[in-house]
């Protein structure tokens, strides 16, 4: 197996992977895992896989490399890792004459953010007309586009995880990525999102079996959801609700409507004149001014929150029924249900660093 390394040598792409593998002290075989220095976005990484003669065999590429970011700062990078990196390996990978399967592993919510409150099948992306909240997701579609310009349908395999968000199991999770967002949830306790409106997320450890378990089987179908779906969704409340107990000393979780928003931001930016309706949870905001020291640190927080608000308020579940059709998986647990299991990282998860890069 070769994977493809950010790094400035062999030596430091060998101790990134023993790294990754080291966090759950998981079996690794350095002889079995080869790492290939190289960087996504280089214009040249054609040339440099084409290098190494020990890849002119491979017959499976697994791409999952993306930078993931909802910061609009990001959006050049974004596009230059998502879009011209995904590029660079398609132009290598259609020229592998024993090449069997490319499986990209995308993000369901390429879907875009004018489809609300509803069952999303796999059909119904990618739509070129489709809007999106940010670019990451942007991007993701155009990959999806590109794969068919490279590479003959028969060696596409698209897999779409939900919203990925911590371990089902007890163990630490390999990234904060979204489990930053709970964390900015139970840090704040008063939340301008509808507690109710249903959220597709899905934990690490699902997402990786179901992807390794559809390269194993038969499949009817070239593009999966690999998502909670209908049963195993969740909403704000139910998550808050399962955590709430664990941090006693916190008032109770509180969600309030959307347009309070900009009364929070007249808040931390101290117009109290201005803030209206939001001055009848003054619990709450004296709560606030006890933990954030100075008002401005809520405006950085929202400034990272307010595309996960947006996200949430959508109401998007996605139909897992291929999935669950083709592998022999158990329907995922729901996160309300694991998210205990994340309470010890949960706490030590710098929630000002993620809200600067969410």
């Amino acid at each position: 197996m070769y994977c493809l390394v950010r790094a400035k040598s062999v030596d430091e792409a060998n101790k990134r992977l023993i790294h990754v593998f080291d966090l759950h002290g998981d079996f690794y075989q350095p002889e079995k895992i080869i790492p290939i220095v190289g960087n996504l976005s280089d214009d040249d990484l054609r040339s440099t896989l084409n290098s190494h003669k020990e890849l002119h065999s491979i017959n499976l590429i697994v791409h999952s490399a993306a930078n993931t970011s909802f910061s609009k700062n990001c959006d050049d990078l974004i596009k230059k890792v998502n879009i011209n990196g995904l590029e660079n390996i398609l132009n290598w990978a259609k020229d592998l004459k024993h090449l069997n399967t490319f499986l990209y592993i995308g993000t369901a919510t390429i879907c875009g953010k004018d489809i609300k409150n509803k069952v999303i099948s796999e059909e119904e992306s990618p739509n070129s007309n489709a809007h999106h909240l940010v670019t990451y997701t942007y991007t993701k579609m155009i990959g999806e586009m590109m794969l068919s310009k490279y590479l003959p349908k028969e060696k596409v395999l698209v897999v779409r995880p939900s919203i990925i968000m911590g371990d089902s199991k007890n163990k630490i999770p390999r990234s904060s990525v979204i489990l930053w967002t709970l964390a900015a949830f139970n840090y704040l306790r008063l939340i301008p999102v509808n507690p109710l409106s249903k959220i597709d997320i899905i934990p690490v450890d699902y997402a990786a079996e179901a992807i390794s378990d559809l390269l194993l089987v038969k499949r009817n179908y070239d593009v999966y959801h690999i998502s909670a779906g209908v049963d195993s969704s969740t909403n704000s409340e139910l998550c808050t609700k399962k955590i709430e107990s664990y941090f006693p000393e916190k008032p109770v979780h509180q969600f309030v409507n959307r347009k309070l928003a900009n009364n929070m931001r007249f808040w931390a930016k101290g117009r109290m004149e201005d803030i209206g309706e939001l001055a009848k949870y003054d619990k709450h905001l004296h709560y606030w001014e006890s933990i954030l020291g100075e008002k401005s640190r809520l405006r950085i927080l929202f400034a990272g929150l307010e595309p996960y608000f947006d996200f949430i308020e959508l109401g998007q579940i996605f139909d897992n029924s291929r999935l669950l059709h083709d592998v022999s998986l158990p329907k995922p647990k729901p996160v309300h249900e694991y998210i205990i299991n994340n309470i010890e990282f949960l706490e030590s998860i710098d929630i000002y660093e993620g809200a600067l890069d969410p």
